[in-house]
């Protein structure tokens, strides 16, 4: 199958994983990213009542989509909106918005006291969160994997029954430090028979997810085709302050949350005026550790915040093999004389099918390596 084929959706039952139909999909555009949801649109067209028929099985919350095309499995995620629409000409199309499976964390709250850890390694404690939330998702359960931190991290945590926190929070906290723990959640083929595996694989890293040893290079002129280099100040600082939970223990008076210090930019290159950085946790309590979810909010945002992207030909390139890479981005152009010669890691992908005079493209979002 070439990479010139349409995309094929596969749409399974979200609890078992039985797959329920194989349908056209038109108007893709989906993208992925480390460390948080990425999502997919797409048309499904309805010319007639038997593919209405099929249609008819694709039920939000309850149904998944594995995007395959080329012979690869690209994308998989929970369907979570479809929109039937007629238009004035008869036409009939149901239209899907889906989010990559790490979606669900942000649908399910902490009802339980079992989430308590003194001391314990970063990635047990993640494991534990997705073990937690298994049996929501029946037999399409999270694999836990079984990746080791080059360096163990022990953390102390907790999150109370009553307190509704949402499971979303809890990884973004475990994220958020310095030394932190990056997840992915991935689909993926079968090496010996190249059969889709239920279970879907999570990944994790600290501080970060790699893939490969070697960098992918990139050039403008050559395979890169537009670039972008936003620098953006108003998400940037140069002091950061972290607020946690209240502490006081008399009814009576007024709550007030615990505080960070504020912790000061340092070694910055040029002169900067005072730009304040502010972050909640709301399941915090301890100051140390609000301490250092404050150093590690500045240490990401110091000054302003460079979020790089390139666009590339999607036939060069496998989206599902680049989260995590290194890329060497080389551009020589009348802003960059001498030109740019730079190495990012790839943290997000976002495809767009092509269009008239226009190639399939994938955007990759960079960051600093």
């Amino acid at each position: 199958m070439s990479l010139d084929t349409p995309y094929r959706a596969v749409f399974c039952d979200l609890v078992t994983d039985q797959t329920l139909d194989i349908l056209p999909l038109r108007d893709v555009s989906f993208e992925d990213y480390i460390g948080r949801a990425g999502s997919l649109s797409g048309t499904v067209p309805v010319p007639d009542r038997a593919m209405a028929e099929r249609a008819h099985k694709i039920k939000p919350g309850r149904t998944t989509v594995y995007l395959e095309r080329g012979g690869f499995l690209w994308w998989g995620g929970i369907v979570w909106t479809t929109n039937l629409q007629g238009s004035d000409r008869g036409v009939v199309t149901l239209g899907i918005q889906a989010s990559t499976f790490d979606s669900y964390a942000a649908r399910r709250r902490i009802r339980t006291d079992a989430l308590k850890f003194s001391e314990v390694e970063q990635f047990q404690i993640v494991r534990r969160i997705w073990e937690e939330l298994g049996p929501g998702l029946g037999a399409s359960a999270i694999d836990p994997g079984d990746d080791v931190p080059s360096a163990p991290v022990p953390r102390t945590v907790s999150w109370r029954m009553g307190d509704e926190t949402v499971y979303q929070e809890a990884l973004d906290q475990l994220s958020a430090y310095e030394d932190g723990v990056e997840y992915q959640v991935l689909v993926y083929h079968d090496s010996g028979d190249g059969r889709r595996v239920r279970r879907r694989r999570l990944r994790l890293g600290s501080p970060r997810i790699r893939t490969g040893a070697t960098d992918m290079v990139f050039d403008r002129p050559g395979s890169i085709l537009s670039y972008s280099l936003p620098d953006d100040a108003t998400r940037g600082g140069t002091t950061s302050l972290a607020r946690g939970a209240s502490t006081n223990a008399n009814a009576a008076a007024e709550s007030r949350p615990t505080l960070s210090e504020e912790i000061p930019a340092r070694d910055l290159p040029d002169r900067w005026p005072q730009l304040d950085l502010s972050t909640d946790y709301n399941d915090v309590s301890d100051k140390r550790t609000l301490d250092t979810l404050a150093a590690a909010v500045l240490k990401e945002a110091q000054g302003s915040v460079l979020i790089p992207e390139i666009s590339v030909r999607l036939s060069e390139v496998v989206p599902s093999a680049l989260l995590g890479r290194t890329a060497r981005i080389r551009i020589t152009d009348e802003w960059h004389p001498t030109g740019l010669d730079a190495r990012y890691r790839i943290v997000g992908v976002k495809v767009r099918p092509a269009e008239r005079g226009r190639p399939d493209t994938a955007e990759l979002a960079l960051e600093e390596a």
